[in-house]
C-alpha cells in the first residue's frame, strides 16, 4: 500500500509528534507530584506557564512570525489561556493533592468522549465506525486501569471522590481549549504566536488568582523544583502543546485525544522505573487493550467527516 493511500494519522508527520507528547506528558505526572510539597499549585502554575510562553515567544522570533495580533486574536489568546493554562492545569494540580498522579493520569484519559463530542458540536466532525470502535476498546483498558488504581490509592472513599471530580473538571477545561485550536480562528495565526501569548495571559490570571487565595509568591529552594519548572514549562507545555495543537488540526480533536489515552500507560512504566510501581494482572491487561484501541483508531480513514 503507497503512502498517499494510507490514512492521514498513521504517517511519520502524525506518529512522530504523537510519540513524543505522549512520551513527555506521560512523564509529566510524577514531576508534577514532586512540585507540590512546599509552593501552591496556582504559583507553580504560574511559574510553569511563564517560562513555557517566553519559550514561544522567543521560537517565534527565531521563526521570523510577528508577536502582535489583532484585538480578535488577543480575545481568543487570551480565552485559550484562561481554559488550557488556568483551569486545567489549577484542576490537574489540585487533583493530585487528593488521589495519586496514576488516577488522574487514568482520568484524563478519558478526554476522547469530550473531545469527540465537543467536536461534533462544534466542528460537525463526526466519529468513523473504526474510531468508534477503537475508542471503545480503548476506554475498557482505561476502565481496567481505573479499577488497579483505585484499588491501590491510599486515601479514603470521600477524598478520592473528591479528587476524581477535580479532574474530570480540568478534563472539561482541557476539552474545550483543544477544540478550541481547530477552529479557524486559531488557524488564521501564526501557532507559536498564538501559544506564546495564551501562556503568558494565563500565567497572569493564574498569578492574580494565586495572590488573591495564597498570598505573596513563594519558591521552593529545592533545585529539583525549578528543575521541574523548567522541565514543565519547556518540554511539558513549549513543546508538547505545540505538537499536540497541530495534531489537532491535522487529524481532529478525537484522534489527537488518543494522547490521553496512551499516557496512563506511559505513566505508569516511568512509575516503574522511578517509584518502583508493580505491575498486576488488570494493570497490564487494561495497558494491552488501550494499545489495541489505538492501533484500531488510527488506522480509520476517515474519523472525522
Amino acid at each position: 500500500m503507497s503512502d498517499a493511500a494510507a490514512p492521514q494519522s498513521t504517517r511519520l508527520t502524525v506518529l512522530i509528534p504523537f510519540a513524543i507528547v505522549t512520551l513527555i506528558w506521560g512523564s509529566t505526572w510524577i514531576v508534577i507530584r514532586d512540585q507540590l510539597s512546599v509552593v501552591p499549585p496556582s504559583w507553580s502554575v504560574t511559574y510553569r506557564f511563564t517560562v513555557a510562553g517566553v519559550t514561544m515567544l522567543i521560537w517565534a522570533l527565531l521563526r521570523g512570525e510577528s508577536l502582535k495580533m489583532d484585538a480578535r486574536g488577543i480575545r481568543f489568546a487570551v480565552l485559550l489561556g484562561l481554559a488550557q493554562f488556568v483551569f486545567n492545569f489549577n484542576f490537574v494540580y489540585r487533583a493530585e493533592q487528593h488521589i495519586t498522579s496514576g488516577v488522574v493520569a487514568v482520568v484524563y484519559a478519558l478526554l476522547l468522549v469530550p473531545n469527540a463530542v465537543l467536536a461534533r458540536i462544534f466542528l460537525g466532525q463526526k466519529m468513523g465506525r473504526q474510531l468508534v470502535v477503537g475508542s471503545a476498546i480503548a476506554m475498557a483498558g482505561v476502565a481496567l486501569l481505573f479499577v488497579h488504581e483505585a484499588r491501590l490509592s491510599p486515601v479514603g472513599p470521600q477524598a478520592a471522590l473528591l479528587g476524581i471530580g477535580i479532574a474530570m473538571l480540568g478534563v472539561m477545561s482541557a476539552s474545550i481549549a483543544n477544540v478550541m485550536q481547530a477552529t479557524g480562528t486559531a488557524k488564521a495565526y501564526p501557532m507559536a504566536t498564538m501559544l506564546g501569548w495564551a501562556m503568558l495571559s494565563g500565567a497572569a490570571i493564574d498569578a492574580v488568582f494565586a495572590l488573591i487565595t495564597v498570598g505573596p509568591p513563594m519558591f521552593d529552594p529545592r533545585p529539583s523544583y525549578a528543575l521541574g519548572i523548567v522541565y514543565l514549562g519547556v518540554l511539558g507545555s513549549a513543546v508538547s502543546f505545540s505538537l499536540y495543537f497541530q495534531l489537532i488540526r491535522t487529524i481532529g480533536p478525537a484522534k489527537a485525544a488518543y494522547t490521553s489515552v496512551l499516557i496512563p500507560v506511559i505513566a505508569m512504566v516511568f512509575s516503574t522505573v522511578f517509584e518502583g510501581y508493580r505491575w498486576s494482572a488488570l494493570a497490564g491487561g487494561g495497558a494491552v487493550l488501550v494499545v489495541a484501541g489505538l492501533v484500531v483508531a488510527l488506522k480509520a480513514r476517515r474519523p472525522n467527516r
